[in-house]
């Protein structure tokens, strides 16, 4: 058996290979609520052999939208629609995940399609909240800067949107820190000049983080994964680095996460970030060292590249973005072309 197709056991979840799908936003809920796109969206990647389907970026909040077409769980009459997407998820053999996210000062924009730029307030906005009053880029609304009130609003909104997610049926879930969404905010000395107990040292910033890993682990079952997404480094002089990420990393696992998912950047709206193929795994490996179970992701698009990072012990688990957007049954092909046996859809068996 390849590497890449062995199977990863994470508390009592088997995976049954090391193909997730990383979760990227499709921007085509109406009100929070998920529909056939999604069904049909994700359900077609599991059909297409991942051992692992994370549901995008789903808002804990209405104001917590990247943009109005953004995923939601923040009412229990969202839970039905992804319940269809999990059942049929795990009918074709995969475990369904689900990331939860804040989007912060980065939220009340447009949808790409429509330029993506941040909507005023008198053409479908909302009012930002953030770390600190400091919008993400030249031109856009200075966000609010969130009080305890709000902190305890946040936390309780992580705690409940898991509980929902539970019920919906997914049993992986993802916290995300990264790409300059709210909590990442909190990380960044860049984005976080308070002077309060989130703000200043390390230990105040990353503060936020933990006290939502550790209200989410008192509402998700002791069996099921919990992983984090971080930005590992901001790519800028001055913000998060690499060295913090390490030190973080211990600190979440003793908070309850199972794994951290390694991106990098997204909070500064200028930074340099030298993309190439596999750019963020050596962050994956350095995090890894730290004890904890990590994945790769990032411009991974060939089934060698894949098979060689988790041969090699550099990361657990590979999740894959765009290559399984133009590629639903990219798993099936990898392995073939690694000589690896895995299940098919029993109606393409005609195909394998």
């Amino acid at each position: 058996m390849t590497h890449l197709f062995s199977p990863l056991r994470i508390r009592n979840i088997e995976l049954r290979n090391r193909i997730a799908m990383s979760p990227m936003c499709q921007y085509s809920a109406k009100d929070g609520f998920a529909g056939d796109w999604h069904l049909v969206h994700y359900g077609t990647r599991a059909s297409g052999g991942a051992g692992l389907i994370i549901v995008e970026a789903t808002a804990v909040w209405p104001e917590g939208r990247i943009t109005p077409g953004d995923l939601g769980l923040w009412s229990d009459d969202q839970i039905p629609g992804l319940q269809r997407i999990t059942g049929f998820i795990q009918s074709q053999g995969s475990v369904a995940g689900i990331q939860l996210a804040h989007a912060g000062r980065k939220a009340s924009c447009a949808l790409p399609w429509d330029g993506g730029k941040q909507l005023s307030l008198s053409n479908g906005g909302w009012e930002n909240v953030a770390p600190s009053a400091i919008p993400f880029s030249p031109g856009e609304r200075t966000p609010g800067m969130a009080d305890s009130i709000c902190i305890e609003r946040i936390i309780s909104g992580f705690r409940e949107a898991a509980e929902r997610a539970l019920m919906a049926g997914f049993r992986v879930a993802e916290i995300h820190s990264a790409h300059g969404y709210l909590l990442q905010e909190f990380l960044s000395p860049l984005s976080n000049k308070r002077t309060d107990e989130y703000g200043g040292s390390f230990e105040n910033r990353i503060r936020l983080l933990l006290e939502v890993t550790e209200a989410i682990r008192t509402v998700w079952p002791e069996d099921y994964p919990l992983f984090v997404r971080i930005s590992s480094t901001e790519w800028t002089d001055g913000g998060w680095t690499p060295e913090e990420s390490v030190r973080l990393a211990p600190l979440l696992h003793q908070a309850g996460a199972d794994l951290i998912d390694c991106s990098s950047g997204g909070n500064i709206h200028n930074a340099k970030v030298p993309v190439r193929p596999g750019y963020q795994v050596p962050f994956a490996e350095m995090i890894r060292n730290t004890g904890i179970m990590t994945a790769a992701v990032g411009m991974i698009t060939e089934a060698l590249q894949a098979e060689e990072i988790i041969a090699s012990g550099r990361a657990d688990l590979v999740l894959f973005g765009r290559e399984l957007l133009r590629n639903p049954y990219f798993p099936l092909q990898a392995a073939r072309e690694l000589g690896a046996d895995t299940s098919w859809p029993i109606q393409y068996l005609r195909a394998r």
